[in-house]
């Protein structure tokens, strides 16, 4: 790949201005550290993708002028991101000469009048219009929130946002006094006996008052629950939701919809029916059946919508139909569109949320569009009651939600939000030393001049949905809010770029929404990420990630406890790694060579895991953590005492960890050759740990022990 690399075609020097002035990278710093050129190819194809002309250099000479002309040509900029407590000015855009009123409506009601600042700018000549710049501040004394700057001249009114963001979330005092532990679990992978083959938000409302009263948790880390697809086959992965900004439905546990109670007994018996082979499901360790699971469950679904709602009920029906408003009429009529079309191309005029024929679907489809909405309705209760059940229990934060880098390339947000995705573009990363071809995780990105453009507004819901019934969320790869590795589509992953993103808009937004939802915020910072990325984060009050096998020395010995960062979830593991006890055995050096992943003679690879996990139990042994004579449980045990030993703020605890679970839950690198997402929880003896005996089991007892023994 390296010859490959040297052969790229450089960009010429106007395509490298352009590149500068759209925030595309002509070059970056590789894994290694060598400073790596970015192909021209590339680099037109992510401007194309951001609606810039970059076909030839006389092409983007014109492109810079016109991005140039762009500003002068609207009347106040869409969207202006500031800190509480600062001042701003803003550029307004009106024919030379022409008089303007300004005025701020603030989000709670109210209006100021703007105060135009002396500062003056020559005009300039746009189409043969000379247009002049007036330039009002923006009072250091607003609110938090959403406000709105007005611009009135002569024949137009323009409009903008002026969003005021705190400074820095601010993490609870009692927090940080008391620094809360909990369990991290992927919610699919954990049934009970109610299950329909699949775990859902009855069982993690029933993990959440376990966690707390059995073992003193203080939040529930959930892989993310956003929309899958309408129909099957589902996407195993809850990193390829066809939707962030809704839930899935898989996760509605039928049987606690009030209205089951009324469903008539022959229509019962259905219900009942469909359970059965589900729920059989729940006593085997055999991979999970997501198909036939969403099958029974939808059929009993259909059956329950049915049923005639209180009018008390179908009034918290319809305001959370109004309160979400059109993007919930936008998913729900995708998930009618596709069930119709499952298997078959969608006509062309269906290819657009806008166009007539959608609203004429919409219309002949209502009905069915109305039982879409109603299964977000559901699925919202559900996920409120569980994270009511936390607090009721005692939890101080609760369910900590997952918010997925991306949507799936053809799901309803790729359909719904097109307008502010790349397309053409994959999201991805380059070249490291885990996958030397690079990633291409086939994800459209935000498209940031056309986000910016809508005000952020779409960001703005998607941070919104992930923090509307948490006590915290995870970022999932953080650093996509600061830039973003793009693929094109028919090019090979290493042969991508870097675009930067407003990251001062976009983490000002997310910890705006974080603040008023009173939510903690999690980065995944983990790889290949800048010293002053983390530094930045860390000002805005977003704690990072710590994950012990990844935190090595200089000289690659583990961490000592005391020298991890304070403010971060610290963990042994992740689900991207196999379970500790199968990383102790070296389990997961074989599965990459059964896999063709290894890059490395593989018992190279074997000895270089041996001596991790040698050293690793020399610190615990040093630290008289672990018993000379110890057994892989007493190491895992151990473990969790260093993260505990750590000054981190929270302590993440991997539930396969507390059973002795074995079998990975996701192998990097991997599509079909090995079952990502679809392994039940079981423990190290391949037998089914089910939620209802969870806590009882031997081996979590041990831990839990353990951790409330470190705690005292």
């Amino acid at each position: 790949m390296s010859g490959e690399i040297a052969l790229r075609e450089a960009p010429s020097e106007a395509l490298a201005r352009l590149a500068g002035a759209c925030g595309v990278a002509v070059e970056y710093y590789a894994i290694d550290g060598s400073l790596t050129p970015c192909s021209a190819p590339a680099i037109r194809a992510a401007l194309t993708a951001m609606g810039v002309d970059a076909s030839s250099d006389e092409a983007c000479e014109r492109s810079l002028v016109a991005l140039e002309d762009a500003i002068w040509l609207r009347t106040v900029p869409p969207v202006t991101v500031l800190r509480e407590g600062r001042e701003a000015e803003v550029p307004v855009h009106v024919p030379h000469g022409a008089p303007v009123e300004v005025t701020l409506r603030l989000e709670h009601g109210g209006a100021r009048p703007a105060h135009q600042l002396n500062r003056p700018v020559p005009p300039r000549e746009v189409g043969g219009a000379l247009i002049g710049r007036a330039t009002f501040a923006i009072p250091a004394d607003l609110p938090l929130g959403w406000h709105v700057i007005e611009a009135v001249t002569p024949g137009r009114r323009a409009r903008g946002y002026v969003v005021v963001t705190p400074e820095r979330l601010t993490v609870p005092e009692s927090i940080r006094a008391v620094r809360p532990w909990g369990f991290m679990t992927q919610l699919y992978s954990l049934r009970s006996s109610r299950s329909w083959g699949v775990g859902d938000l009855g069982d993690l409302s029933e993990l959440c008052s376990l966690a707390k009263i059995r073992a003193g948790a203080d939040f529930v880390l959930v892989t993310p629950l956003h929309a899958h697809e309408p129909v099957p086959p589902l996407s195993p992965s809850p990193y390829l939701p066809t939707s962030r900004r809704f839930l899935a439905p898989m996760y509605i546990r039928v049987e606690d919809i009030p209205e089951v109670a009324y469903v008539p007994s022959q229509q019962r018996a259905v219900i009942e029916w469909e359970a059965e082979r589900p729920r059989r499901a729940n006593a085997t360790p055999d991979l999970l059946d997501r198909d036939a699971s969403w099958r029974a469950k939808m059929a009993a679904l259909e059956q329950v919508y049915m049923v005639e709602r209180t009018d008390g009920r179908e009034a918290q029906f319809e305001a959370f139909c109004q309160r979400e408003g059109r993007a919930l009429e936008d998913f729900a009529t995708w998930c009618a569109i596709a069930e119709a079309h499952r298997d078959m191309e969608w006509p062309v005029e269906l290819a657009s949320p806008s166009s007539p024929a959608v609203a004429r679907w919409r219309e002949e489809h209502c009905e069915r569009v109305r039982f879409f909405s109603w299964l977000q309705w559901v699925a919202d209760e559900q996920l409120a009651r569980a994270q009511l059940a936390a607090r009721v229990a005692g939890m101080r934060i609760g369910i900590m939600t997952d918010l997925a880098v991306g949507v799936h390339p053809q799901g309803a947000d790729a359909w719904a939000l097109q307008r502010v995705l790349a397309s053409g573009i994959g999201v991805g990363a380059p070249p490291d030393m885990y996958n030397q071809q690079g990633q291409n995780w086939s994800q459209p990105p935000w498209q940031p001049r056309a986000l910016e453009a809508a005000g952020y507004v779409p960001y703005r819901d998607v941070v919104r949905a992930a923090v509307k019934h948490a006590g915290a969320v995870r970022i999932d790869h953080i650093l996509g809010l600061f830039r973003q590795w793009w693929v094109p589509e028919g090019m090979e992953a290493w042969d991508g770029t870097y675009v930067s993103f407003d990251h001062e808009a976009l983490v000002g937004i997310l910890v705006l929404e974080a603040h008023r939802a009173g939510a903690i915020v999690i980065g995944e910072d983990l790889g290949t990420v800048e010293p002053w990325v983390r530094e930045y984060l860390a000002s805005r009050g977003i704690l990072g990630t710590s994950v012990m096998w990844f935190e090595r020395d200089h000289d690659g010995a583990p961490l000592p406890p005391e020298r991890y960062r304070e403010d971060v979830l610290a963990t042994v593991t992740t689900h991207d790694l196999p379970p500790t006890a199968a990383y102790l055995a070296g389990e997961h050096v074989n599965l990459r060579e059964e896999l063709g992943l290894l890059v490395e003679d593989a018992e190279t690879v074997r000895e270089q895991a041996r001596a991790e996990v040698s050293r690793l139990v020399s610190l615990l042994r040093e630290r008289d953590w672990l018993i000379e004579d110890h057994l892989e449980e007493d190491v895992i045990a151990a473990a969790h005492r260093l993260v505990l030993e750590t000054p981190a703020w929270l302590v993440g605890v991997a539930v396969t960890d507390a059973v002795g679970e074995r079998r990975t839950q996701n192998q990097p690198g991997t599509h079909l050759e090995y079952p990502n997402w679809q392994v039940p929880l079981c423990d190290g003896n391949g037998v089914p740990v089910l939620l209802d005996g969870l806590f009882e089991h031997p081996r979590m007892q041990r831990l839990v022990a353990a951790i409330r023994a470190v705690r005292g």
